[in-house]
């Protein structure tokens, strides 16, 4: 389709939408301050465990929804650019219902609509993200013992993986032009931004960490949304609407492993997420959620922030949950199988347009003409595995044949014979 055909329109009602959201910072809203770690690992400690005070900006975003219902009632609903720009209205408007329900039991049903539930089914599948969860945690279980003893016993402080990664990124985007800095008051290890990556400081980081680090925030999450910003007429394509969670965290995860860099721990830390969030919208409270991390393995600061993840500005006493951590493995399968179709398709190119901005996979097979045409640029940077392309598709390939061996029918004396 033409450049010309798109309506002018579409440009205005989208520079609208941006500028209607610039104030909503969801995560950053219900975000943690490192003081409520300090506070309740005290009373952990002594014996009497309290359940964390936490407390949320109050909110009034009744004139951004005013002009979020404005731009979706403008846009074109038969048009698949305003039919991208209606569902990002919506989206915002639902990340601002949520806002304003801040730490109130109202906050779960805003989350569920945005992010999904750990039972939610998989794409293509019987199984809900619930089974892979917990498939994840057995043969991690399984596995750790003979695991652990290859794994290096060293860490990399902070202040070192920063200056490392601070070289990695000066090499790959420029000069300063992604900045890492360490954070005292970041719950999380590592939170990522357009221009800058923070790093939880006093924290001791591995070699995996470090490379997930860098395939996932940097070369997805900060990529993603440098593209973004480069886009001659959708700048929303820059902002982290909540509809693309899920493929936009899939895609990172899936870059970790198509890097090499994710391990099986890192599969079991999202999986074990996601049964706390099940268990949190079941009724267990902050402290249950924080006494079933550490009987998993985690220490008493992953176990904290891990059960803060859950909680984000939910009530603390059970029965609700901020279920965003429930896509990163609907995500990863979903992105995963988005890549084995395009390859089956021979559609590839909408793999690498995947990295042009922030999209849910709908939004790059519906606007995949107006990538054609021009209207949307291709993406400036592309991570280094995904420049591989013909190692990609090596990949893919494979995955798509190995597929079809069904190992509940093979035998060893099968693989022994084969050979």
């Amino acid at each position: 389709m033409a450049t010309a055909a798109v309506p002018q329109r579409i440009a205005e009602l989208d520079r609208r939408l941006v500028a209607a959201v610039k104030g909503v910072k969801l995560l950053a809203a219900l975000s943690w301050p490192a003081s409520a770690q300090e506070a309740f690992l005290a009373g952990w400690h002594g014996k009497n465990p309290q359940l964390p005070k936490v407390a949320y900006p109050q909110s009034d975003f009744s004139r951004t929804r005013e002009e979020l219902e404005s731009v979706y009632l403008a846009a074109d609903a038969g048009h698949p650019l305003g039919d991208y720009l209606r569902r990002s209205a919506q989206s915002w408007r639902i990340a601002t219902e949520l806002l304003d329900a801040a730490g109130t039991p109202g906050v779960a049903a805003h989350s569920i609509n945005l992010f999904g539930r750990p039972n939610d089914r998989l794409p293509g599948g019987t199984v809900s993200t619930l089974d892979a969860a917990r498939h994840f945690i057995e043969l991690a279980d399984e596995l750790g013992g003979e695991l652990a003893a290859h794994e290096a016993d060293y860490c990399i402080p902070a202040d070192v993986l920063q200056q490392e990664l601070q070289q990695r990124l000066d090499a790959f985007f420029g000069a300063g032009v992604v900045r890492v800095e360490t954070d005292p008051d970041l719950i999380a290890k590592a939170a990522a931004g357009a221009r800058r990556i923070r790093l939880r400081s006093a924290t001791c980081f591995s070699e995996y960490d470090k490379s997930q680090l860098l395939e996932h925030e940097a070369f997805v999450h900060s990529l993603t949304a440098l593209n973004g910003r480069a886009q001659p007429n959708l700048g929303s394509f820059a902002t982290n609407s909540p509809r693309i969670t899920a493929t936009q965290e899939g895609l990172a995860t899936f870059a970790e492993l198509m890097s090499g860099s994710i391990d099986i721990g890192r599969m079991k830390r999202i999986s074990l997420r996601i049964l706390a969030i099940d268990k949190a919208l079941a009724g267990a409270d902050f402290i249950d959620v924080f006494r079933f991390f550490l009987e998993s393995g985690q220490t008493e600061a992953d176990g904290f922030a891990s059960a803060a993840r859950v909680f984000r500005g939910a009530p603390l006493t059970g029965g609700s949950a901020f279920t965003k951590d429930a896509v990163y493995l609907h995500g990863l399968l979903s992105v995963h199988t988005f890549f084995r179709w395009a390859l089956k398709n021979k559609k590839l190119q909408w793999c690498r347009n995947l990295f042009a901005g922030k999209m849910a996979l709908h939004d790059v097979i519906a606007l995949a003409p107006w990538f054609e045409s021009g209207y949307i640029a291709a993406p400036t940077y592309l991570p280094p595995w995904m420049q591989r392309s013909n190692g990609l598709a090596g990949a893919l390939a494979f995955s798509l044949f190995a597929n079809k061996i069904r190992l509940d029918r093979v035998e060893a004396e099968d693989l022994v014979l084969g050979i």
